[in-house]
């Protein structure tokens, strides 16, 4: 027997889960473009500050423990518990839908309970089982209704597998498209000194504190080479800020810290150092030359990961691009002296920042399809419709 929500019961609602700073970004625009449509949905679920400043009823919140790699064996806890707490509230409230972003490890267990308890499921961002973890299709296939997927050829590549996906663009783009840069803020980054090299290091604490340490030695084998390099520092959150200050501080370069100026920095910068993730898809969107960092457990990724992964590349711009046009250097590395080499050749050859530039371009052209977040709450609203409508003879 189901209980009533704090909404009333005539109103439909839908159950949602993201389990990481970003995806509670996406679910916040995915609930603003449906309630625009439909301003009686009411969601609840697994949500971050985005998300609950939307409107959203939260059981749990997720993002704070986000994680990546090896690093998740550190989340499981705390994934037990969420997985506890949503399977009793799918199974106690009447909902329309489950909505679940992206994290497959947490949420395709999550989709199985839903199906069995007869809710439809609406899978936003797909797992990335075309680079790892194929052998998670035929569970997506038993327990996704509906999938809104955020790269181009990720439509064709579930169709031919029997899934339901739709290309619904990429809600990055969405945001970044909107943005109005300070140009006064660019010219104070590009006046403090030449060349300007930002650091990106992510935006969760552990990807930090493994990444910016190898950007700032690369930051200090630059700034040996050019001494009026300066060097901004991407902040992605208040949590990341608490990693950053003290490895920066102890550097001793010409760094400044910048909390939500992702645009101004990458707009002023001559080179990037990004950690591998989305964010180099915002460097790729203003077409800046980068070296792509991630500095995870050897031992992890040659115990598991390497028989795991499927694609040639490991950074997202190399493989949406089918091949190197930026240096990756990734799982891990083992110094960073390598990568300092590779930056100040950047630095030197404006023709390989040109070359650079123009493949980043290329690349990111078809990913901007404008209107995700409107594009994903459509086929949401439409599969909610289709399973609320009676049948027909």
């Amino acid at each position: 027997m189901t209980r009533p929500t704090p909404f009333d019961p005539p109103e439909p609602l839908v159950f949602i889960s993201a389990a990481e700073p970003s995806a509670d970004l996406h679910g916040a625009s995915l609930i603003r473009a449906v309630r625009r449509i439909r301003p009686d949905v009411r969601f609840a679920g697994v949500a971050g500050p985005a998300m609950r400043g939307e409107g959203c009823w939260t059981i749990y919140d997720m993002c704070h423990r986000s994680a990546m790699l090896t690093a998740a064996f550190g989340a499981i806890g705390a994934a037990r518990r969420l997985w506890a707490t949503s399977q009793a509230h799918l199974a106690e409230y009447r909902f329309r839908a489950a909505v679940l972003i992206d994290s497959p490890a947490l949420h395709l267990p999550l989709a199985k309970r839903a199906r069995k308890l007869g809710v439809p499921v609406f899978y936003y961002i797909a797992p990335q089982v075309w680079a790892w973890g194929q052998y998670r299709v035929p569970r997506i296939r038993r327990r996704v209704d509906r999938m809104a997927v955020i790269l181009p050829f990720e439509q064709e590549y579930f169709r031919k597998r029997g899934i339901d996906a739709t290309f619904v663009g990429h809600p990055l783009f969405e945001v970044l498209l909107d943005r109005k840069l300070d140009e006064q803020r660019v010219s104070e980054v590009r006046g403090r000194g030449s060349p300007v090299v930002a650091l990106v290091p992510g935006s969760r604490r552990h990807v930090v504190e493994e990444v910016l340490p190898g950007q700032l030695l690369v930051a200090a084998a630059i700034a040996r080479r050019y001494p009026n390099a300066t060097f901004p520092v991407s902040v992605a959150n208040p949590t990341t800020r608490q990693a950053i200050e003290p490895l920066v501080s102890r550097a001793g370069l010409s760094t400044t810290l910048h909390d939500g100026e992702n645009g101004e920095i990458l707009s002023a910068a001559d080179l990037v150092l990004a950690a591998s993730g989305t964010a180099t898809l915002e460097v790729a969107f203003y077409h800046k030359p980068m070296i792509i960092m991630y500095n995870g457990s050897r031992w992890g990724y040659r115990l598991v990961g390497r028989w795991l992964i499927r694609t040639q590349h490991l950074s997202l711009v190399n493989i949406l691009a089918g091949r190197e046009i930026v240096p990756e250097f990734m799982p891990y590395y083992t110094a960073t002296a390598p990568i300092a080499d590779e930056a100040l050749r950047i630095l030197t050859t404006p023709e390989l920042s040109t070359r650079m530039e123009v493949d980043l371009s290329d690349m990111v052209g078809p990913l901007l399809k404008p209107g995700a977040s409107e594009n994903a709450a459509r086929l949401l609203l439409d599969l909610i419709d289709q399973r609320s409508s009676p049948p027909t003879d």
